[in-house]
């Protein structure tokens, strides 16, 4: 999904959800709920949390520092701290790495083009690139 770059991106997090179709095989309809998604500390507000756990989607995002010392303020209240997988999420870098390489291409890290659809083209051609690399 493509959006303005000062945009925060937890504000597209069900669109995102929504296009999601993963083929199981030749039959069949599409997978539309992943197992588990990992998320960094931006997608750690509670609207996020609910959105994902209303669509039964196990979650691996690291607690904000300032949530952190809100929910040990309440004590016993605050309810319990977050499910998080260290060795999990380090698995992230994959995808963060992709990006960074992506960005080694001028017109896809400048975006000069007007519309998103010239934007998303050149965006295809350049993942296109690094897999043939």
């Amino acid at each position: 999904m493509l959006s303005e770059g000062q945009r925060n991106d937890s504000k597209f997090l069900e669109a995102v959800l929504d296009g999601v179709a993963v083929r199981r095989g030749s039959r069949g309809r599409p997978r539309k709920r992943p197992d588990v998604i990992y998320l960094d500390k931006g997608f750690s507000y509670p609207q996020c949390r609910a959105l994902l756990r209303r669509r039964g989607i196990r979650t691996i995002i690291p607690e904000r520092e300032d949530q952190l010392k809100n929910r040990q303020k309440k004590g016993s209240e605050g309810g319990r701290p977050c499910a998080y997988d260290h060795a999990g999420y380090a698995l992230r870098n994959v995808v963060e790495r992709c990006a960074l390489r992506l960005q080694w291409f001028r017109w896809v890290a400048t975006r000069y083009d007007k519309r998103a659809e010239n934007y998303m083209t050149f965006v295809t051609i350049a993942a296109i690139m690094l897999w043939l690399r």
